[in-house]
């Protein structure tokens, strides 16, 4: 349990300088920072075919957005895997902006279209108004899927710690609606669990960038009326983890989530799921957008392009070409 030297240097800067944390911050400061924080250590975004700003109308007549990021070597008429992001930020802080590199990167490297969903944030909009919007997003462009130049057949979901818990969460809610087909799933770092007393957190709770103060306020905001034994706020709670699709799960090794990640993977297992685990020496919570301070990410997103590759292969459309 040995933090790398670029850990070190993060929470040495963090800690020494005494930065406020985010249970110190009123949620606009909380955001404000974490995208500051994503500027200055985001890895330089890459070029790609192209952006796409796209509307969804929902039928309260308000539109969710999206961000379709085309890879640099995708042909114009090149029918493309899709994969649905969630970004990270406990249901509460960032955007499609603070992703936008990982995002890039992660287009580019698996040659799949990434499609970057700005779902409502709480306190403004709490639980459950993020996986209101995660499903509609998936079934969106499911039913979409000529206009985004995507094979419907082969759709990836795809998060970081919240992102991940509306991405395990969205697959669910498919799953029980008989809607769209997902086939894979990348869990990077995944809130699984609202509450929990397993030792990561006690190990992890203080003094490694996540800490407990700030998990409690980020749940609180997120869950105004406490409802942490709600599955779709805890999937760990879900009645049964049964059908879902193959998961790739990504864990911090100094992370206070991470025993909870595996003992969603060890349930996943049982209930005849299949589940390989990418567990990162040295790591806190957090790292895989700051790719400028830590080589791993760039190493991780380069691993995870390789399984989307390999998996979404197999669920290829016989016709490839519009």
């Amino acid at each position: 349990m040995a933090l790398s030297e670029q850990a070190k240097t993060l929470l040495d800067m963090v800690y020494r300088v005494g930065a406020p944390r985010f249970h110190e911050l009123t949620v606009a400061q909380a955001r404000h920072s974490f995208s500051k924080l994503q500027f200055a250590f985001g890895a330089a975004p890459q070029p790609v075919a192209s952006t796409t700003e796209v509307p969804m109308a929902r039928d309260d007549g308000a539109a969710l957005l999206a961000r379709l990021y085309r890879p640099l070597a995708a042909a114009a008429d090149d029918v493309l895997p899709l994969v649905i992001y969630f970004h990270g930020g406990g249901w509460c802080v960032g955007n499609v902006g603070t992703h936008d590199s990982l995002c890039r990167q992660l287009a580019n490297a698996s040659g799949c279209a990434v499609f970057s969903v700005e779902y409502r944030l709480a306190p403004e909009h709490p639980f459950p108004a993020a996986i209101e919007d995660g499903l509609f997003a998936a079934e969106w462009a499911w039913e979409n899927a000529a206009l985004l130049g995507v094979d419907p057949n082969r759709i990836a979901l795809a998060g970081d710690s919240a992102g991940g818990n509306l991405s395990i969460v969205t697959a669910l809610l498919a799953r029980d609606r008989g809607s769209v087909p997902i086939c894979y799933m990348v869990l990077i770092y995944p809130s699984t669990e609202m509450q929990s007393a397993r030792t990561s957190r006690e190990l992890f709770g203080q003094g490694y960038f996540l800490d407990q103060e700030s998990l409690v306020w980020f749940v609180e905001r997120y869950l105004p009326q406490g409802d942490v034994e709600d599955w779709r706020a805890s999937p760990m709670r879900a009645e049964s983890l049964a059908g879902l699709p193959p998961v790739l799960l990504v864990t911090a090794e100094c992370d206070p989530l991470t025993d909870d990640s595996l003992a969603f993977a060890e349930r996943v297992r049982l209930e005849g799921g299949a589940v390989e685990h990418l567990g990162v020496e040295g790591m806190v919570h957090g790292f895989i957008t700051l790719g400028k301070l830590f080589h791993e990410a760039e190493e991780v997103v380069a691993q995870i392009s390789r399984r989307l590759q390999d998996v979404l292969k197999i669920y290829q459309s016989v016709e490839s070409k519009r």
